[in-house]
């Protein structure tokens, strides 16, 4: 039998407990919801760069050379346009997008495309000391690929 002072000792505990269950169940929501922007901003990234190592190949150079180049503002052009296209803007704000295009040696070319914006949390916004927001980044490259000869 227990003494008469423990009583109800654990029902003081119990509200604590809930309350640090529900205070980890929300940062495991807002962690979620920052992971899944940015392998939403890395797979627009990826699909970007490939475009663009796709459809930015200089068409003079290759049909009257036979050789691979990169159009530096097709590339940038090509690749921000198709991140716009597949981020959710209501979800990202202050989009940010940059494409390059770097010869890598003799006929080689790498594009490199990087993303970053930031995102909203869902109960970041009530927690002390947080801004609200998580930002996210990606980059992704992708080469166009070459022949036997290397060009």
């Amino acid at each position: 039998m227990r003494p008469r002072s423990e009583r109800g000792s654990t029902l003081l505990l119990f509200p604590a407990g809930v309350l640090i269950m529900v205070a980890l169940a929300a940062m495991t929501v807002d962690s979620a919801i920052g992971f899944l922007a940015q392998r939403q901003l890395m797979n627009a990234t990826a699909a970007a760069a490939n475009d663009a190592a796709t459809q930015a190949l200089s068409d003079r150079a290759f049909y009257q050379d036979n050789r691979l180049e990169l159009t530096p503002a097709a590339v940038e052009a090509v690749a921000v346009d198709r991140v716009f296209d597949l981020v959710d803007q209501g979800r990202h704000h202050g989009l940010a997008v940059t494409a390059a295009a770097t010869r890598t040696g003799g006929c080689a070319w790498t594009v490199t495309v990087r993303a970053s914006s930031r995102v909203d949390e869902l109960f970041g916004k009530a927690m002390p000391g947080s801004s609200g927001q998580v930002a996210v980044h990606a980059e992704s490259t992708a080469s166009p690929r070459q022949d036997a000869t290397g060009c």
